[in-house]
């Protein structure tokens, strides 16, 4: 794909779909409808995160606002605003306290990329939902 076929996009806030995730409730800035991006982005209010991981996705956080702790495979990590955290494929993840978080995905957000580990054990992965 050369330069002059790639999709340009300028989105605020407020004039995207705001919506109900795992995390809290994200405006999707750049997500699965857009077509011809490299990875897609969220500006998400966390609220508590349930703990969950992708098989496919990198994930990265950026915090814009607030603090609080995520959680990378049992472990807690403090972050406040202007943290960066590297999630890779397969991390367990979740967050604690109350957040604005820029949550950008590589390469792309989609619906079948999201497990719930078993609450028995972190090693044994659910089905997704």
């Amino acid at each position: 794909m050369t330069s002059t076929t790639l999709r340009t996009l300028v989105r605020h806030e407020g004039e995207v779909p705001r919506e109900r995730s795992t995390c809290g409730w994200r405006d999707r800035l750049i997500s699965r409808e857009d077509t011809e991006v490299a990875a897609w982005a969220h500006a998400v209010d966390i609220d508590g995160a349930r703990e969950h991981y992708h098989k496919r996705s990198t994930e990265l956080y950026y915090v814009l606002e607030g603090d609080g702790h995520v959680v990378l495979n049992g472990v807690e990590q403090a972050v406040r605003k202007g943290s960066m955290v590297h999630i890779p494929p397969g991390v367990v993840h979740g967050a604690k306290g109350r957040m604005r978080v820029l949550v950008v995905g590589i390469p792309d957000i989609a619906d079948d990329d999201l497990f719930f580990p078993r609450s028995d054990a972190l090693e044994r992965w659910a089905d997704p939902v």
